[in-house]
């Protein structure tokens, strides 16, 4: 037992010194959602539930509007779809890496975000630490992070006059920071300028509102007929 605990603690520790990258982008982004969601008219307890059971992001910027709009619900659905088809690429990828985590996989399922999903992908866990302990803990300290910056950017909203203008490319940041991390800390780099080109064509192909799932999909297969003709050259050798 006190092993276990002792483990249980080691996995704490690493989640939190992982996700402090994520901290800084997530209050920041949180804190950008809570001032625009009280601009509209909704206060801190909607920032708080909002965060707690959507923890969607992108899509809670969207769901904004959304609730400003009187949307229905359909359309609602529709959005979501769009805003979060990406996830479904992810999860699919998480399989294997959440097989045999027990209760633990529901809430980390649910927690998988862009950021999450790129530490546990990297992550390099000891053997003396349980992998599903220290992704549950990523998960939990990556969405408090957000829950504390929305509802701390609501309360602000409510208080003080906020010029929200440019608040928004904080999230771009992060991305180039997580990208550029995962660029210096691995030699092979082929994975990521397929990511870059596919996404690149798409955007020109598609226009910046429809490109995203073309450009997964495009990534998805180039991803494939790569893996296919490195495992036949090693076969070949």
């Amino acid at each position: 037992m006190k092993n276990g605990n002792k483990n249980t603690a080691k996995a704490m520790k690493m989640a939190f010194v992982s996700t402090i990258p994520i901290f800084a982008g997530y209050i920041m982004l949180g804190i950008g959602f809570g001032i625009l969601l009280s601009e509209k008219g909704y206060g801190p307890v909607w920032a708080l539930f909002m965060s707690i059971f959507m923890f969607a992001g992108s899509m809670q910027y969207v769901g904004v509007d959304l609730l400003a709009s009187g949307a229905s619900l359909i359309s609602s659905a529709v959005m979501t779809v769009l805003v979060n088809a990406r996830h479904l690429f992810y999860g699919i990828s998480m399989i294997d890496k959440y097989r045999g985590a027990g209760a633990k996989k529901f809430y980390m399922i649910f927690g998988l975000t862009d950021e999450t999903y790129s530490l546990l992908c990297e992550a390099k866990v000891p053997d003396d630490v349980d992998r599903h302990t220290y992704s549950f803990f990523v998960t939990l300290f990556d969405h408090f992070y957000w829950i504390t910056g929305c509802v701390l950017g609501a309360v602000i909203g409510t208080v003080v006059p906020f010029e929200f203008k440019g608040v928004e490319f904080v999230l771009t940041a992060l991305f180039v920071s997580i990208f550029t991390e995962q660029w210096l800390s691995t030699n092979d780099h082929v994975p990521a300028l397929i990511g870059a080109v596919s996404t690149a064509v798409c955007l020109v192909i598609f226009g910046s509102e429809n490109f995203l799932i073309p450009s997964m999909l495009a990534i998805i297969a180039s991803l494939s007929v790569l893996k296919f003709i490195r495992k036949d050259k090693k076969n070949d050798n």
